[in-house]
């Protein structure tokens, strides 16, 4: 059975942040996620999910100075000390929040990195991560990893999906797993059945969007009724994030997922 979350920094934006918990549950998810917590204090959100009935399935570590247009820093040289403090801060809300998986945004490499700038990030971030994922595990939670597209976010570190099953191999955590975008993936790559049957073992999260326009997912190149019988057969159990801009209101748009248990 198909689980799905709603992306509250995407849907319901018609609401303040803290009412979007309540107009997701009046459409039908039983789960949320969203970018970043830290502007809420974590018995705010609490008290939200409580009071809407919701789980909270997934947010992302802080992301450096994300107004200043920086994308996480988990492969930065020289923010190490900041990153780990930032395991810790979205650790403690994970516990806050009973979230059991969190995203360590990779950050973006500089123009015109060369071969010896993108080692360099690379094993900045594969030490981050062994640290991310020892830090989480004390509190049984999980780390992810997704690559992003370069066109929505030009320069992103980990942008392809073997980048990333290179990284959690080079890590060797249990506790680190993927966080399978389908419309980042379709952006980059395409082939999204083989690439899930080739890496289900460790999928950890998975997101949908339209593609090209990253509106619903029942409008674009990306038949996702055959993506989520394959999700299905293979034995997914987990969360399927709804990240995606609605094209015309959000209530509007959900008849893509009556079957699943929304009401637009």
């Amino acid at each position: 059975m198909i689980r799905l979350a709603a992306n509250l920094s995407m849907l319901f934006t018609e609401h303040d942040f803290l009412d979007r918990f309540g107009a997701a549950e009046e459409a039908g998810f039983r789960g949320v996620e969203y970018l970043f917590p830290y502007a809420h204090a974590p018995e705010a959100l609490r008290m939200a999910l409580d009071e809407a009935g919701l789980e909270q399935v997934l947010f992302n570590l802080p992301p450096g100075d994300w107004e200043a247009g920086e994308r996480g820093i988990a492969s930065l040289p020289g923010r190490e000390a900041e990153f780990r403090d930032s395991v810790v801060e979205a650790l403690r809300y994970a516990e806050a929040l009973d979230c059991p998986r969190v995203h360590a945004m990779a950050g973006l490499l500089p123009p015109d990195a060369d071969a010896e700038t993108q080692a360099a990030h690379q094993a900045t971030y594969v030490a981050n991560l062994r640290f991310a994922a020892r830090e989480a595990a004390k509190c049984h939670r999980e780390v992810l990893v997704e690559p992003i597209n370069t066109r929505d976010m030009p320069g992103y570190f980990l942008c392809r999906q073997g980048q990333a099953m290179a990284t959690l191999e080079a890590v060797g955590a249990d506790n680190l797993r993927l966080q399978l975008d389908f419309y980042h993936c379709q952006v980059m790559e395409g082939d999204l059945t083989r690439h899930l049957e080739r890496q289900f073992e460790r999928v950890g999260h998975v997101q949908i969007a339209g593609v090209p326009q990253r509106h619903e997912p029942d409008v674009g190149e990306v038949h996702y009724p055959a993506l989520f019988a394959r999700l299905e057969a293979l034995g997914y159990t987990g969360w399927v994030g709804c990240e995606y801009r609605p094209a015309a209101g959000t209530r509007e748009g959900l008849g893509w997922g009556r079957e699943h248990g929304l009401r637009p």
